[in-house]
């Protein structure tokens, strides 16, 4: 296929921050807030944009709550987010000739 994949890049997944967010999940289906920030070398500032855009694509969704009186951000995978990462992966892979 080639370059005719390029329109199934998704942009929402493809910015680096968010890509590394959806990669992170996809592997263990939920992380708090923190330690998404630790492994991402994020801002929190900066984590919490993408993540609203990856929340307001229908990609993941995002539980809070408080533990030992502090508040507690669990950010999860959705079945739409985990469908269009599979999307995503397909086009990249036929992109860079993975598959035909």
């Amino acid at each position: 296929m080639g370059l005719a994949d390029l329109g199934r890049i998704d942009e929402v997944i493809h910015g680096r921050l968010r890509l590394g967010i959806m990669v992170y999940l996809a592997d263990s289906d939920v992380a708090d807030f923190t330690e998404l920030k630790i492994v991402l070398e994020a801002t929190q500032g900066n984590l919490s944009v993408h993540l609203k855009k990856l929340e307001e694509a229908g990609f993941v969704a995002i539980a809070k709550s408080f533990k030992d009186n502090k508040p507690l951000t669990r950010v999860s995978i959705t079945p739409l987010g985990r469908k269009a990462f599979g999307v995503y992966l397909d086009a990249i892979g036929s992109l860079i000739g993975g598959k035909d």
